[in-house]
């Protein structure tokens, strides 16, 4: 666990641009691209940079929160998009944004009297007020809702975008039309930039932090594409250059914001985690049903070519053990007596049983019989505090190339193709920072040991306020 740390006021506060890439991806940045990405590489040889390790879950949400907040996922009391609302077996409930009750950075900074500008941040739907402007983020369902604040700001990007509506997500980013998704991350990233560079240039701001889901949506959609690792991989493909190309135009826009912000301002890149090709998938419940901790009242049955939602099938709850969700991470939950309405473990049985499952899983080889080196976390083991209801078990499969699939009806355990359409990306541990202080010369200084958690209390620390003494992170040292 980390300290928290204060600070004394510094003379002259600064203002901080902060760009959020989500999945933004440090190999592809530092190294792979970085020469034809001429503006990230500036920021780079003129300031400091290196990887961002995420939390625990590597995953949009909570990262980003984890991220603004400087509190890990136990403290937050939120796992993923869906949690467990109570101890029954059905009820799930979203993590939005009135799922985050601890206070993020941006309104922090308002109650000190500072101007904030915020776009697109995960769960930041329903929208809240704050001591400036706000744009929600992908969760938001409906742009025909109150996704702005103030409300009038929806009416002047209307104005902006002559008419267009502006796109918080793409509308389908699990599609085998590839055209058709690279076109709308274009036609989103384009409107987003837009407005950007109008509240960068036409409202006041002390903070101004923005977050870019493009990235991520082409990534899951087109890594096939461009990875020669990638077991879909294809030589000479018409896609293999898609997502350099548009790295490189997020580069292009990314400077014409660069040179919009004073010589005062320090700029912050950040990204939630990063992305690796996905060798895999495997049948987290299909596992767990043929090794007896699932059981089942009658087999699942495929209708043709669709998969069977763990939700639809009928288990026995009274012989069951464990069941798991899916996702680029697995989360087990164990059925326990006096937590569970049909719980079967004894609660003196509790970590004898979870030790097991967990070292079962753990065991499992890839479809080639080669070890798979997955790893089970204990959430009481990784969090300060555990609030809510976390799983049992998070469980990374196979080092993150391999995503938990929780739907019913494959062959076997392994399976090649995504219960939820096509996905060729994991998430990795690492995604990424770069720091520039226009009054520091850091001549590409390369960063080490930082945490998402410390994103928080750095920009606190250079805006001249107090940190909170239960900040989790840490000022970045340069």
């Amino acid at each position: 666990m980390r300290n928290p740390l204060r600070l004394l006021r510094r003379k002259k506060e600064r203002k901080v641009f902060a760009v959020g890439l989500d999945c933004g991806d440090p190999v592809l940045v530092f190294e792979r691209w970085r020469d034809e990405l001429p503006n990230f590489r500036q920021l780079m040889e003129s300031g400091a940079y290196g990887p961002l390790s995420s939390c625990t879950p590597c995953i949009t949400v909570p990262a980003w929160s984890s991220m603004v907040s400087g509190k890990d996922p136990g403290v937050l009391g939120f796992y993923g998009f869906r949690n467990r609302a109570d101890y029954s077996y059905e009820n799930m409930s979203i993590a939005t944004g009135s799922a985050v009750k601890e206070p993020r950075v941006w309104e922090l900074l308002g109650d000190a009297g500072k101007q904030v500008i915020v776009v697109g941040v995960p769960q930041t739907y329903p929208v809240k007020p704050v001591n400036g402007y706000l744009i929600s983020s992908f969760l938001t369902p409906s742009v025909q809702r109150q996704y702005t604040y103030p409300h009038e700001l929806r009416y002047e990007i209307g104005q902006l975008l002559g008419g267009r509506e502006y796109d918080v997500d793409v509308h389908q980013f699990r599609t085998e039309n590839k055209e058709y998704l690279i076109q709308q991350i274009y036609e989103m990233t384009e409107k987003r930039f837009i407005v950007l560079k109008h509240l960068l240039k036409n409202k006041p701001w002390d903070f101004f932090m923005f977050v870019e889901m493009g990235v991520d949506r082409i990534q899951h959609g087109l890594w096939q594409y461009m990875d020669p690792a990638h077991p879909k991989y294809a030589p000479g493909n018409p896609y293999q250059d898609a997502i350099k190309d548009y790295y490189k135009y997020i580069d292009q826009e990314l400077g014409e914001m660069l040179s919009a912000l004073d010589d005062d301002t320090v700029v912050m890149v950040v990204s939630d985690h990063g992305a690796k090709k996905m060798d895999g998938g495997i049948c987290i419940n299909e596992w767990l049903r043929r090794e007896g901790y699932l059981v089942l009242k009658e087999a699942p049955m495929r209708e043709g070519n669709r998969p069977i939602p763990f939700e639809k099938v009928e288990v026995d709850w009274e012989k069951t053990t464990a069941w798991g969700a899916g996702g680029y991470y697995a989360r087990l939950f164990l059925n326990v007596q006096g937590r569970e309405s049909q719980g079967l473990i004894p609660q003196p049985d509790y970590e004898r049983v979870r030790d097991k499952l967990a070292a079962a899983i753990e065991a499992i080889p890839d479809h080639q019989g080669n070890p798979l080196k997955t790893t089970c976390y204990r959430p009481e083991a990784i969090y300060r505090r555990v609030r809510k209801i976390a799983p049992d078990l998070i469980v990374y499969l196979g080092d993150l190339h391999w995503r938990a699939v929780g739907s019913f009806g494959f062959e076997g355990i392994y399976t090649f193709e995504n219960d939820t359409g096509p996905d060729d990306a994991n998430h990795a541990q690492d995604g990424m920072i770069i720091y520039r202080d226009p009054r520091r010369n850091l001549a590409g200084q390369q960063l080490s040991g930082t945490q998402l958690m410390d994103f928080a209390p750095t920009v606190l620390h250079l805006m001249g306020q107090a940190i909170p003494e239960d900040m989790q992170g840490r000022i970045i040292q340069l």
